[in-house]
């Protein structure tokens, strides 16, 4: 137990993190702080009060390290580069000691495994990328990463020097797995863009009868195996959003209209009569001129305006 804030700042500058400022630290400060090497790697677990913290940014020639700070119990919340992570239990981010940092977290704890940038072997506009990114810590390779610091920060020791530089990189290929992930999950961005702009598309062209995937890959310069994995982790496929999106036009007209089941069908793209009343009844349970009906008798049970409506009502309603 440290109960001295300017120790507790000491003891972290030794250990190789930046020079940080609590702004809630009082005279009653108290907190936690173990440390344990494993090869190139340092684990330093802490044990923290609630606290808002700032780092300024600091010129390290070479040699810097990365940390990875995993929370095991309490929240924080971390600024640090493009990067806003609200982090709670398991949860981990990457961050940059060389960089500004601000966060504001509860009565925590938590374990930061700093390792050399090198060691990394990621390319320098990814890390930029990854700064100051929450990490699911509890699914996926990064239930992996946060795991393996809280049972090490615990258990680490023992270690033969070979042993320890081939554990050491294991662990460093297993946090670079996790962050790749995290990255393949952002390279997605692009294509949920484009199904976006495809649905749009679609929404626009349901009156056309010769909609199709085949035309729609050709509009958007893909093929028809990419328009079809665009969509593979989606509900509906592009058939069939074509299909109820169709479906949900015509049934909200015949809602809403006199018009005849054919017409209405034409005007959305069915061009074979029949088909669209057994796709109809087989998506809702009910044929299509039921709607028709209960439009008619709608209709005829609508009196007009009577004698009893007009001025003092004198009848019984």
């Amino acid at each position: 137990m440290v109960g001295n804030l300017e120790t507790f700042q000491g003891k972290l500058a030794d250990s190789g993190f930046p020079t940080l400022v609590n702004l809630l630290a009082g005279p009653d400060f108290r907190a936690r702080m173990t440390t344990r090497d494993l090869g190139p790697l340092r684990l330093v677990s802490l044990g923290t009060p609630a606290s808002a913290v700032v780092g300024t940014a600091r010129d390290v020639p070479d040699g810097e390290n990365l940390a990875v700070k995993v929370m095991t119990r309490g929240r924080t919340r971390i600024e640090q580069g493009h990067g806003d992570a609200d982090l709670g239990p398991a949860d981990w981010v990457l961050l940059d000691p060389t960089r500004a940092v601000r966060f504001e977290s509860t009565a925590s704890t938590h374990v930061t495994i700093l390792l050399p940038r090198r060691e990394l072997r990621i390319r320098p506009a990814q890390i930029d990328r990854l700064i100051g990114v929450r990490i699911d810590g509890r699914q996926g390779p990064g239930a992996l990463v946060s795991a393996l610091a809280r049972d090490s920060a615990r258990s680490m020791s023992g270690f033969r020097p070979g042993d320890a530089l081939r554990s050491a990189a294991a662990v460093v290929e297993l946090i670079a797995v996790a962050l790749e992930a995290r990255l393949g999950a952002e390279r997605s961005a692009p294509d949920e863009r484009l199904r976006d702009r495809i649905t749009g598309y679609i929404e626009a062209r349901l009156a056309d009868a010769d909609l199709s995937p085949a035309g729609i890959a050709a509009a958007h310069h893909i093929s028809i195996r990419r328009l079809h994995k665009l969509f593979e982790d989606q509900p509906l496929t592009v058939a069939a959003l074509i299909r109820r999106r169709r479906l949900e036009r015509c049934r909200a007209e015949l809602i809403a209209s006199g018009h005849t089941i054919t017409a209405v069908a034409a005007r959305w793209g069915f061009v074979d009569p029949t088909h669209f009343s057994k796709l109809f009844k087989a998506t809702y349970g009910y044929p299509a001129r039921a709607l028709i009906d209960a439009n008619r008798a709608l209709t005829t049970r609508t009196p007009g305006p009577g004698p009893e409506q007009d001025g003092d009502h004198q009848g019984k309603w």
